[in-house]
């Protein structure tokens, strides 16, 4: 299993690699202005430069640890990640139990899902001026808009995940004498977990998203304002820095949330094999 997982990484790379050669040959030879197309190379020594404290380390002046994170980069990462986290935590809160209950009851389902599919279709973008208006510039329209992100597919993907529950788990619990509560928490919750999980995963991409721009309207740090300073200057190295760096930090998001969904998903993953 190690040498296929090696194998299948390594041919993972093939790709990417061979776009890095693509783009290396094009900056050699001048089929690409450097203002318009920077080299690897050049965009690579940008990349370090953001990562890196501007100044020398000085023990007089704090810890070796914040030193090592005062670079602007983890800087920034940091504080889109901690739009992202607060921003999907708000909305899984929210979008969980009314989607369980809009799954498991009829007379709810009726009563919230026309305000849902008229609110669904509205893209988070669409809500960054009344996002400035409710809540000034900061933190809280950058939270708002990525809570609204999260919250949709949570929602849909709960709802989903209780719809199709096999009614033949539900029969059995009720031949057994299962009361509501049972049938809610020991079979219809773990039956929609895949669902919900999936809807989980879709949410943190979609957050991730809307955090880079809602950074370029609302706040003055983070990945996606950093970019857009970057192209005010015409810094086109800094620029795809800086969405190399929002690749990387979305997929190391995406490999946790993936772990996490295989880890709390054993159970059905046997069920399958």
């Amino acid at each position: 299993m190690p040498a296929s997982r090696l194998k299948n990484s390594l041919r993972g790379l093939i790709v990417p690699l061979a776009l890095i050669l693509l783009w290396q040959a094009a900056s050699s030879l001048g089929w690409a202005k450097p203002q318009i197309l920077p080299s690897p190379w050049a965009v690579l020594t940008k990349w370090y430069q953001y990562a890196t404290p501007l100044v020398p380390y000085d023990p007089a002046q704090g810890s070796r640890l914040a030193w090592y994170f005062s670079g602007e980069l983890i800087q920034d990462a940091i504080g889109s990640l901690y739009r992202v986290l607060v921003g999907f935590a708000i909305g899984a809160v929210l979008a969980l139990p009314l989607g369980l209950l809009m799954g498991a009851s009829r007379r709810v389902y009726g009563l919230f899902n026309p305000l849902v599919q008229v609110l669904r279709p509205i893209p988070p973008i669409a809500w960054i001026p009344l996002s400035i208006l409710w809540f000034g510039l900061g933190n809280p329209p950058a939270i708002f808009l990525i809570a609204i992100g999260a919250f949709f597919p949570i929602l849909m993907n709960t709802i989903a995940g209780v719809h199709h529950v096999d009614g033949i788990y539900l029969r059995a619990a009720r031949n057994l004498g299962a009361n509501q509560l049972t049938m809610f928490t020991r079979v219809i919750l773990p039956a929609s977990t895949p669902y919900i999980l999936s809807g989980a995963r879709i949410g943190m991409g979609t957050a991730f998203i809307v955090v880079i721009v809602s950074e370029m309207i609302a706040v003055n740090n983070g990945l996606g304002f950093r970019i857009l300073e970057a192209r005010e200057y015409f810094w086109s190295d800094k620029i795809i820095a800086g969405m190399l760096s929002i690749g990387f930090v979305g997929l190391a998001i995406d490999t946790l949330m993936s772990a996490l969904n295989n880890y709390l998903l054993r159970w059905h993953r046997g069920l399958e094999h």
